[in-house]
Parts: structure tokens; sequence; C-alpha cells
């Protein structure tokens, strides 16, 4: 009988053999890479993605679904009934690097990304399903609607990649949001020099915090106006405008303010 979806867990669930068969050539798991997979459900991705690479570890909230997967015994199936949001994916690399897969529930895809970012360092790559309005974010860049805080602090940390939109009826139920698969390559390295990246996070929370502000009073906390300019941008205009350089710029900016506070 199959388990009835939970709308306080965000639970769609993947049942189009289609779509399962593009994200598993998608991910292209080989045998001895260390795969991980958050939000497994039913299991529809978790069996091709176990056979394929040999071992898999699953992350999963609900408690009935993962005693459900658990009682299957797959050989090489880890269970974990745990929440990703609060999971830590380090100690499961063991010293390696991870691969990460899942249809995320949508109610948590944008923190889940966030704990998951700050965790890259042990990340191989991700695939992830997500509503297809983040996955826009994700890949957005300036000027545009969709620009905002995920976009530059994904594209700090990450290559990004839209692969391809999945139809609302490969779920059961259908979501009433349109969806896509993205995959993550985490940078060795990032693209430009911040400073200190929690000043950085806080500098791009704090651009966009309200979109409608100028850079002049987003940042007044942080950075004077005449500072904002030295940086090489205009504190009369909005976040949404600048690159990540132009972030990057004013990060090391707000270091140096730290640093050196007026009296």
């Amino acid at each position: 009988m199959p388990h009835r979806p939970r709308k306080r867990f965000g639970q769609h669930f993947l049942h189009d053999p289609g779509v399962v068969e593009r994200i598993v050539r998608a991910i292209a798991p080989r045998p001895g890479e260390r795969l991980v997979e958050i939000g497994p459900g039913e299991g529809v991705l978790t069996r091709p993605l176990l056979a394929a690479a040999g071992a898999l570890e699953a992350v999963e909230l609900d408690r009935d679904l993962a005693a459900a997967l658990a009682r299957e015994n797959l050989p090489g199936l880890t269970v974990h009934q745990a929440d990703a949001l609060r999971f830590d994916f380090r100690a499961l690399a063991d010293g390696g690097r991870l691969r990460l897969a899942g249809n995320l529930p949508y109610n948590i895809s944008t923190p889940l990304i966030f704990h998951l970012l700050e965790q890259s360092e042990c990340i191989a790559d991700m695939h992830f399903m997500l509503q297809r309005e983040v996955v826009a974010r994700m890949v957005a860049g300036p000027g545009g609607g969709d620009y905002g805080r995920l976009s530059v602090m994904v594209q700090y940390r990450c290559r990004v990649e839209r692969l391809f939109d999945v139809p609302a009826g490969a779920f059961r139920p259908p979501p009433k949001v349109a969806s896509a698969v993205v995959r993550l390559v985490p940078l060795e390295r990032p693209p430009v020099d911040v400073g200190d990246e929690a000043v950085f996070a806080r500098v791009v929370a704090a651009a966009f915090g309200q979109r409608r502000k100028t850079l002049r009073n987003a940042l007044k906390q942080l950075l004077p106006a005449a500072e904002i300019e030295a940086a090489g941008a205009d504190p009369g205009a909005r976040a949404e405008t600048l690159p990540l350089e132009q972030f990057a710029n004013l990060s090391r900016a707000a270091c140096r303010v730290q640093s050196n506070p007026i009296k």
C-alpha cells in the first residue's frame, strides 16, 4: 500500500520511470563513490542509484518511510532517520567527497541548500529536484527579478547547471508548482576573494534584505556610502544589479571598516 504523502513534510513522491531514468543518467553513479540520497521517500530513486553504485546512504526525516526502507534490507543501503537540515554530512564523508542527490521537499529547499553550502568542502557534486523557481534563482545573473541572495551565495560556492524541467504529473500528488533538476558542483577555489566569508554572507544578506532599498540604505550598518563608492559601486544602486565580483569588493571593504572602525 503506497505511503500517504504528509503535507507537513512537503512530500510529493516521484513515480515517473522516465524522469527517474533521466536523473540517474545525469548523476551517472559508479561503484566506490560515496553516494548520499536526501529524502528517499518510497525509494523510487534509491533502488536504481543503489544498483549502480553498490552502496548508498539515505537521510529520511519521516520515521515511517525510513523504517519501511530499512525493512527492505537492500544490500549496501544505510538509512539514517534524521533531519537533513541538521545532519552532519561531513561525518559520512570520512575524508572523501560525497555525491548528493534527492527530490528535496520544496518547503525546506533553500535553507537546506545553505546548510549544504556550509559543508561544501566534503561534497563532490549535488543533483537535486527542486521547485523550478528556486533553480531559476540559482542560475540567475544580475539585472533580473530572479537574481538575489541565493544566486550570489550559490555561485560563490558552486558551478550551477540547470539540467531539465519535470512536469507536475511525474509526482504523487502533483505539486502546484513546476519542478526542475539542477547540478551543483562545489568549486575547488571560490571565483572571487571576499576577505572573510562570514562578512561576505552578512553583506549579501543585508543588500538583498529589502530589495527596493539602495545599497546606501541597505548596507548602512556595515558600510558608509563613501566606502561603497570607494569599492567601485554606486551607493544609489540596488543589490540585484551587482555581479558577484562587486559583492566581493563590498565584502573586502566591510572587512577593512571592521578592522579600522571610525572613532
